[in-house]
């Protein structure tokens, strides 16, 4: 086995999170109808597979319309270890979320890398943004979802998807959730991107005031910790009123949180955890998963947590086409108590 020195060996786990050529994959026909998810199904194991993703639908009968998070995975992983890995369907039964994971195929990449960083995939007319985004209305039209409450989350490849999802649709998305990801159009080809991921400075931008949580951990040599701070600027520039809090958890990690607030309403808006001494991993989530880290806060938890803040204005819904038949898709612990 070669003996490679530290920064070569942050380069090729920089490379694997990118270097995959893009192609499409298809995903199920939009105007079919799967069997749906059976209620409390994949609790604690793995959600319910419909080919190119997978719904998670918590137990019991709800009056109401119940929201639903779209959670993406990242590079190297599938459906089944990222719903492990993140414990997301144990905070999802709690709060009362339907979860729906996409996945992206070795087809479309060969690591499951979602493509954020090629310009073929950063429009809401065409691309894996526009793909995912008929996925949500598939499924939230199966699941009767409240299309009020729609959230998108993701980890890494899949955080900067997610953020991409929730700028080029605000109509659909009312929150996006980001672990260990970039902000929206932080790179436009594989030299940028990489380049990202090591902390280059993105460029400023209008800020697309879209409610965003972010977990970020300060020791991650994949994607540099400054992309985290990068995401909630190019949600709420740099000047956004905001308050830090800290508070050291029971497994003895030290956490720094900013919380972001509307100038005129007050009401929270935004979150930035750093997560001191953490890694490239899911906080609170399972070592049973891949890239999770069982050591707190809680990142599925806080997430819906506050995901349940947030909503878009009434009558806000989806008008995107659902996909033909031949389209294609490219591809619980307690929270910290912090006040």
């Amino acid at each position: 086995m070669l003996n490679l020195s530290p920064s070569v060996e942050v380069f090729l786990n920089r490379l694997f999170w990118l270097a995959a050529p893009s192609r499409d994959t298809a995903i199920p026909n939009g105007n079919a109808s799967p069997p749906p998810a059976a209620p409390g199904e994949g609790l604690a194991a793995s959600p319910t597979v419909h080919g190119e993703y997978a719904v998670f639908v918590p137990s019991g009968a709800s009056k109401k319309r119940r929201p639903m998070v779209v959670m993406l995975h990242g590079a190297g992983q599938d459906l089944d270890d990222f719903a492990t890995g993140t414990t997301m369907n144990d905070a999802a039964e709690h709060h009362g979320f339907v979860v729906l994971y996409p996945g992206q195929s070795k087809q479309a990449s060969a690591y499951r890398c979602w493509n954020w960083f090629d310009p073929a995939h950063q429009h809401r007319s065409h691309g894996e943004p526009a793909r995912i985004a008929a996925l949500t209305e598939h499924v939230a039209a199966q699941h009767g979802v409240d299309r009020e409450r729609i959230y998108v989350a993701g980890l890494s490849a899949g955080g900067a998807m997610a953020c991409l999802l929730g700028e080029l649709f605000p109509e659909i998305y009312a929150a996006v959730g980001v672990h260990s990801g970039l902000a929206s159009f932080a790179a436009n080809d594989l030299s940028s991107g990489l380049a990202s991921m090591r902390g280059t400075v993105r460029p400023p931008s209008v800020p697309s005031e879209i409610p965003t949580i972010v977990f970020h951990g300060d020791k991650d040599t994949i994607v540099n910790p400054i992309n985290g701070i990068q995401v909630i600027e190019a949600a709420f520039g740099i000047d956004y009123p905001f308050r830090v809090d800290e508070r050291v958890g029971g497994d003895g990690r030290r956490v720094t949180r900013r919380r972001y607030f509307h100038r005129a309403s007050k009401l929270v808006r935004g979150e930035h955890w750093t997560l001191h001494g953490a890694s490239h991993a899911w906080s609170g989530g399972s070592a049973t998963g891949s890239f999770a880290d069982p050591a707190g806060p809680n990142a599925s938890e806080e997430m819906l947590r506050f995901f349940k803040a947030q909503r878009l204005p009434r009558g806000g819904k989806c008008s995107i086409d659902l996909p033909s038949k031949s389209a294609k898709l490219g591809a619980v612990a307690a929270p910290i108590d912090v006040p």
